[in-house]
């Protein structure tokens, strides 16, 4: 019986291979052998989710002639993996991907912890904050006084209670931009809200452009959805993006999607110029690409003269009918991650697709959660809250930077104005070793090659400034002991180490 569940192409894993970055060189470097390389490769894009559980891997000689190597080295790494139990193998099935026995599944996306898992392990990985409280007790309490009307019906809103589509709604139009509340759906976070455009939109195989880097679990949903990746290369730091490159891409291309964040983009945190929106609106009009535009970090600018500073206008504001640009929208990060709640702006019969398409998906969105949003919006302490959220993430990113700094002097970085993410250089050592040693010294980050497509940003990790204080400098120390760990093994010539251990 065949045990793999999906297939890479050696054109695919070769791509992947050889944009890891190499081992930093050092006095007395023993360069290993290229089998060993290779496996070590492989284990790597295994471990970090990049290269699934139970994948067929191409045929020795196709994966040969896809790295220019002979096929004697990549039958001995893939015997080297086999004894390592990174492979399986059966005559007549070919070779396909595994873990050791007792190590945990690697993740595909960026999977919080446990709860029981936080005492013995900082948690990087998540870019989410505590529920701030307490608005979140008042939030729920206000929800259940409203509740009893709701419970004599059937419970169903496809489209989002009527009372928070008219929320939203006028708050869209509080920032300049006329809305109607026929122009929002409610959806179950901002995923759910992606997930429904991508369907709707992009069927399998449909070009989809997205920035370099990008959010890593939405690259993972439009990746399972079928949809073809296109990278688009962000400018350097926090310049934004890189509006050539876009045009090009967009006219040579033909993207059915394009998914950006403008407001303190996940993971460098730069914020597009209001000349970039203006910009990009045009020329995805221009070239008949749908622009989809993930706001849920937009509330989150942490420097400024006033609460919340000034932002450019929304990216919205360049196309208000809401024809080109999809506006995403969510709670999760401006209040807690706890709360599902997100929503998509568009035109009205764009809604009206959405929420046709839905019958098929979640049927909508949880009731309370609904009203808990809408209370607090609605005046029951929205801003107060998110002042609290900007003022703890205004304390956690100084405590981090300093740290970082501090600890790890070579890593280097631009401070966003806001959001909630530190995007690092990591002084020439790789992300996803450091990701995979940080597991056994108490510290959780991503690999930047998660927010990449096939293999990009082998040098860099995401820091979410998520923990402040004692906490912020301690995680530094933990990623200073996986950076020296990393590196001894790169001048002793092995990887260390090898196995997943929480």
């Amino acid at each position: 019986m065949t045990r793999w569940t999906s297939a890479v192409g050696a054109a695919q894993l070769a791509r992947q291979l050889n944009a890891q970055q190499p081992r930093p060189a050092g006095p007395g470097t023993r360069k290993p052998p290229a089998y060993r390389a290779l496996a070590d490769g492989v284990r790597l894009l295994v471990l970090e989710g990049r290269v699934p559980v139970a994948a067929r891997l191409p045929a020795e000689r196709e994966l040969a002639l896809a790295l220019s190597v002979s096929r004697t080295t990549v039958a001995a790494a893939y015997e080297a993996l086999r004894a390592e139990g990174f492979l399986e193998s059966r005559r007549g099935a070919g070779s396909w991907t595994a873990v050791p026995a007792g190590n945990p599944l690697p993740a595909r996306g960026l999977e919080p912890l446990p709860p029981d898992a936080l005492g013995s392990m900082i948690d990087l990985g998540c870019a989410a904050l505590p529920a701030p409280e307490p608005w979140l007790t008042r939030a729920v309490q206000g929800a259940l006084e409203e509740l009893p009307p709701y419970a004599h019906t059937h419970g169903d809103y496809p489209a989002g209670l009527p009372a928070l589509r008219q929320t939203l709604a006028d708050r869209y139009t509080a920032r300049g931009i006329p809305t109607m509340p026929e122009q929002i759906m409610v959806t179950t976070g901002a995923m759910g809200a992606i997930d429904a455009i991508c369907h709707l939109f992009a069927g399998r195989g449909e070009r989809v452009a997205v920035e370099s880097p990008s959010y890593a679990n939405i690259l993972q949903l439009m990746r399972e959805a079928g949809a073809r990746l296109v990278p688009v290369a962000m400018a350097e730091g926090l310049a934004g993006w890189d509006l050539p490159r876009w045009r090009q891409v967009l006219r040579d291309a033909a993207p059915r999607l394009a998914y950006v964040v403008a407001d303190f983009h996940n993971p460098t945190g730069a914020l597009a110029t209001e000349d970039q929106r203006r910009q990009l609106v045009e020329a995805a009009r221009s070239a008949g690409t749908v622009l989809v535009v993930d706001e849920t970090m937009s509330e989150l600018c942490l420097d400024g003269d006033r609460p919340g500073g000034e932002l450019p206008p929304p990216v919205c504001a360049f196309d208000p009918a809401g024809s080109t640009v999809l506006t995403v929208g969510s709670a999760s990060k401006a209040f807690w991650a706890g709360m599902r709640i997100g929503w998509v702006r568009a035109a009205p019969e764009v809604i009206r697709s959405l929420v046709s398409a839905r019958a098929y998906a979640d049927l909508g969105t949880p009731v309370l959660e609904q009203l808990a949003i809408n209370w607090l919006m609605g005046g029951g302490g929205w801003e107060q809250a998110v002042d609290v959220r900007r003022a703890q993430g205004r304390q956690n990113r100084d405590a981090l930077v300093a740290a970082v700094r501090r600890e790890l002097p070579s890593w280097e970085f631009d401070v966003p104005r806001g959001g909630l993410t530190l995007w690092v250089r990591t002084g020439g050592l790789s992300g996803s070793r450091i990701a995979e040693v940080g597991e056994r010294v108490g510290v959780r980050v991503p690999g930047g090659p998660r927010f990449g497509v096939d293999g990009a940003f082998e040098g860099y990790v995401r820091l979410p400034f998520t923990v402040g204080g004692p906490v912020a400098e301690e995680a530094a120390v933990r990623l200073a002991a996986a950076a020296r760990l990393v590196e001894s093994g790169a001048r002793a010539g092995t990887d260390a180490p090898r196995t997943f251990v929480a």
